[in-house]
């Protein structure tokens, strides 16, 4: 019988670094969000851990696809909310729709993205317009993205086979 066995692993700069950055990078994107007076500033936060997880070229597509799929998302949330407020059945044929523009616009990533985005708006009860949720969604996502970009282009990522060659010296 095999029984799981959970052994702490070694923490190396590159695991050091990437968590300093990370964290960086969660608590910028809320201040940021906060100074800028969003109202879930978590979304900045949420957005710029996914993207200073990434090396610099990785962000920067992960970046593109996160906006996209939120100005999707939000666009249509926006839409779909102000006249069905969180009807069940239109929700899942906007998530159906935003799965079909997305592969016709070669967006296919930013498809899971527009859907969460679409969630967040539709589906979660609010004292706003949806337009103003939208809004404020593809703000704090642009400002999580922004401060995400930012860190990885100013600390980059340092591969694997970099830390290779400083280890043999």
């Amino acid at each position: 019988m095999n029984t799981l066995r959970l052994t702490p692993g070694p923490v190396d700069r590159l695991i050091f670094e990437d968590s300093l950055r990370t964290a960086m990078a969660a608590v910028g994107s809320f201040l940021i969000a906060r100074l800028f007076g969003m109202p879930e500033a978590y979304w900045a936060t949420i957005s710029a851990v996914i993207v200073a997880q990434s090396t610099l070229g990785a962000a920067a597509t992960i970046s593109w696809q996160r906006l996209a799929g939120t100005v999707l998302g939000a666009g249509t949330g926006a839409l779909l909310a102000t006249f069905f407020h969180n009807n069940l059945w239109v929700f899942g044929l906007g998530v159906f729709v935003l799965g079909l523009v997305c592969a016709w616009l070669r967006l296919g990533p930013a498809y899971r993205f527009s859907g969460v985005t679409l969630a967040v708006i539709m589906l979660i009860p609010r004292n706003h317009a949806a337009w103003i949720i939208a809004l404020h969604r593809l703000i704090e996502v642009a400002i999580g993205i922004a401060v995400g970009l930012a860190l990885s282009g100013l600390w980059p990522k340092a591969s694997p086979k970099i830390l290779e060659q400083e280890e043999v010296r």
